[in-house]
C-alpha cells in the first residue's frame, strides 16, 4: 500500500456522517489487549465498529465479514487505542498555524524569532506567540520587556511561556494596558518588577488577563481551522481521544459542528472551563454524553487553584527554595468553588482541578471531602462522580492516600517529570522532591492515574508520555542523582494509565481502554513493539495506523 494518510475526517463540505465502517482485520501482528484474561493476540477482527473478535491469524482470517479489509501487519504492535487525558485540543492547532517558540534556546534565539516573525506579519497588528520554557535556558531566566522592545517597540508583543501560565509582553503592551509601576498585582497573579520597581514584562497567572484582554479574539473561523489542525496532528500521533482539560462553551460546539460534518474523527471528552457563564449552563443543562455523532461527550467542569511550578506560582506548604519570599498564587477561594463542587455533584458533572503545588493540592482534596460530605451518595445524580486533580505534581507524604481514599483520579502528565526536572530540585529542595510527580506512590497506595501530555505545554506525544512513565529521564537519557527513579512505573502500568485508566476517567471504561470483543474498534499501532524493545528506541517507533470506531483515519503502511 503506498503511503497514505487519511486525515481525522472527510473531505470538508460533505456535510455528511461516514458510513458504517467496512469491517476490518488487523492480522499477523502483536496485539496488546489490556486485558489481563486475554492479554495476547495475534489478530483482531472488527465490525460495525466494534470489535468482533481477538485471538490467532489464522481463526481471525476465518472470521473475517464477506468484503472485509483485511491488513496483514506484518510484526507490527497493535495497542487499545491510546487516550491523552489532559490537552487542549484548540491550543495544540494553534501551535501548528501560529508563532510557535517551542525548543527556543535563550534570549537571542527568542530575539531572532521574533524579528523573522515581525517581518512575515502586518505592521500595527498584535504580535502573539506561545512556547518558551526559560528553564531549558542558560541562564535560566526570565526574558524582560527590554529584550523585545530590542527587536519590537513599534507594535505590542506577548508571548506566552509554553505552561500557559505566564507571559512576556514588550513596553508597548504594557503600556497600552495601563501596567506601570504603580500598577498592583491582581488576586490570583503577579506582575513581576526589578530592583527599581519597574515592571519587567513578565505577568504571572491572571495577571496576564491584563493584556490579554486587549488581544484581538480569535474568530470562529479561526477556531476551526485549529481545531482541524490539532485533530489531525492528534491522529497521526495515535491518539483516538483527547479529554479536553477545559474550554469555552463556544469552542465545544464548535468541535461538535466539524464532528456532525465529518471533517474531524477523533474522540472527544470535553470539560468546560469554570468558574463563569459557560461552566453555570452546563450544571444547568447537565452533561450531553455522546453527542455529535457519538464522539463528544461533555460532562466535565475545568477548574483552577493554582498556578504553575515553572512561573512560581504553584501554591507551596512552604516557602520556593529559590524564591523564599513566596508560596505561589492562590487563583480562586473556597467560597468560589464550593458552591459549583455541591451544585456538580447534585447534578452529575464530574470535576477536575488543575491542583500543581502541596498546598493547592491539599486544598483541594480539602474541599473535595467536604463537598463529598455535603452531598452524600443517595442525594447524587452519579454517586461515584470519578472527580479528578490534573498534574498532581508535588504530593505532600500525607496527601498521597487521600486520592485512592476519596476515590479522586489523579491525571497526571509523565512528560511534565521529563521537562521539569532541571529546575524543579531548584524550586522545591530536596525535602519535596519524593512527593514530585509520585506515580508509583500514588499507584501503591491504590489510586487511579490518567495519563496525559498537557499539549501544547508539552509535545503531546504518546511515545513521549510512555517513555518518560517507565524511565523518569530525558530524551537524551539523563536523569539526575536526585531525581527519584523509584517513582517510574512498568510498561504495563504505563500502558494502563493512558487507556484503561483513562477510559475510567471518563466513564468509559465498558466501551474502549481495552482490546475486548464489543468495545469500540479504537486501535494505535506502532512500528515496533513498545512493550518490549529497548527504553530509547520507544522514542524511535512510529505510528503506522490508527483506527476509531473501526475506521482507518490515519495510516503510513
Amino acid at each position: 500500500m503506498k503511503h497514505l494518510m487519511v486525515l481525522a475526517g472527510l473531505i470538508a463540505g460533505t456535510g455528511a456522517q461516514a458510513a458504517t465502517p467496512t469491517p476490518l482485520v488487523l492480522f499477523n501482528t502483536t496485539v496488546y489487549t489490556a486485558n489481563d484474561k486475554q492479554p495476547r493476540a495475534e489478530a483482531v477482527v472488527a465490525e460495525n465498529g466494534r470489535i468482533a473478535f481477538i485471538g490467532s491469524t489464522e481463526e481471525a482470517l476465518k472470521h473475517a465479514p464477506a468484503g472485509a479489509q483485511r491488513l496483514d501487519l506484518k510484526g507490527r504492535t497493535v495497542l487499545p487505542g491510546l487516550t491523552d487525558s489532559h490537552a487542549h485540543l484548540t491550543g495544540i492547532g494553534f501551535r501548528e498555524l501560529e508563532f510557535d517558540l517551542e525548543g527556543t534556546t535563550g534570549v537571542k534565539d527568542l530575539q531572532a524569532r521574533l524579528k523573522a516573525r515581525s517581518a512575515q506579519t502586518k505592521a500595527g497588528d498584535w504580535l502573539t506567540g506561545r512556547g518558551w520554557i526559560e528553564s531549558r535556558w542558560t541562564p535560566a531566566t526570565f526574558p524582560t520587556r527590554q529584550d523585545l522592545d530590542a527587536v519590537v517597540a513599534d507594535r505590542a508583543v506577548v508571548l506566552g511561556r509554553a505552561d500557559g501560565h505566564a507571559l512576556i509582553a514588550n513596553s508597548l503592551a504594557l503600556k497600552r494596558a495601563g501596567i506601570d509601576r504603580t500598577t498592583r498585582d491582581p488576586a490570583g497573579g503577579r506582575i513581576l518588577k526589578d530592583a527599581n520597581g519597574e515592571p519587567t514584562g513578565m505577568l504571572v497567572d491572571d495577571a496576564m488577563d491584563l493584556v490579554k484582554r486587549l488581544v484581538p479574539p480569535h474568530t470562529d473561523a479561526d477556531i476551526l481551522r485549529a481545531i482541524e489542525a490539532g485533530a489531525s496532528r492528534s491522529v497521526r500521533l495515535g491518539w483516538t481521544q483527547l479529554q479536553v482539560a477545559g474550554n469555552p462553551w463556544r469552542e465545544m460546539e464548535l468541535m461538535c459542528r466539524l464532528h456532525r460534518e465529518g471533517r474531524i474523527k477523533l474522540r472527544l471528552y470535553d470539560a468546560i472551563g469554570g468558574p463563569g457563564a459557560d461552566a453555570e449552563r452546563l450544571l444547568k443543562e447537565g452533561a450531553r454524553i455522546n453527542d455529535c455523532g457519538g464522539r463528544v461527550t461533555v460532562r466535565g467542569i475545568k477548574l483552577y487553584i493554582d498556578g504553575a511550578l515553572g512561573s512560581r506560582g504553584a501554591a507551596l506548604l512552604e516557602p520556593y527554595s529559590d524564591s523564599p519570599g513566596s508560596t505561589g498564587l492562590l487563583v480562586n477561594s473556597e467560597q468560589t468553588l464550593s458552591p459549583i463542587l455541591t451544585q456538580a455533584l447534585k447534578r452529575g458533572i464530574q470535576i477536575e482541578t488543575h491542583a500543581i503545588g502541596d498546598r493547592g493540592n491539599r486544598i483541594m482534596l480539602d474541599l473535595y471531602e467536604k463537598a463529598f460530605a455535603e452531598v452524600p451518595a443517595a442525594s447524587r445524580l452519579v454517586a461515584e462522580p470519578r472527580w479528578r486533580i490534573e498534574h498532581a505534581q508535588v504530593l505532600s507524604p500525607a496527601e498521597i492516600p487521600r486520592f485512592a481514599k476519596l476515590k479522586v483520579i489523579a491525571s497526571m502528565q509523565p512528560s511534565h517529570a521529563i521537562s521539569d526536572m532541571f529546575f524543579a530540585p531548584q524550586r522545591l529542595g530536596p525535602a519535596r522532591l519524593p512527593g514530585a510527580y509520585a506515580w508509583r506512590s500514588l499507584l501503591d497506595a491504590g489510586a487511579i492515574i490518567a495519563a496525559g501530555s498537557d499539549a501544547p505545554v508539552e509535545q503531546g506525544d504518546p511515545r513521549v508520555e510512555f517513555y518518560a512513565a517507565v524511565t523518569r529521564r530525558s530524551i537524551d537519557g539523563v536523569a539526575q542523582d536526585d531525581w527519584h527513579l523509584e517513582q517510574r512505573v512498568s510498561r504495563d502500568e504505563a500502558l494502563r494509565m493512558l487507556t484503561r485508566s483513562a477510559a475510567y476517567a471518563a466513564f468509559q471504561e465498558n466501551e474502549r481502554g481495552s482490546i475486548e470483543v464489543g468495545k469500540q474498534a479504537d486501535f494505535s499501532v506502532f512500528s515496533a513493539d513498545l512493550m518490549t524493545i529497548p527504553e530509547p528506541q520507544i522514542l524511535k517507533a512510529n505510528v503506522v495506523l490508527t483506527v476509531i470506531g473501526g475506521e482507518v483515519v490515519y495510516s503510513a503502511l
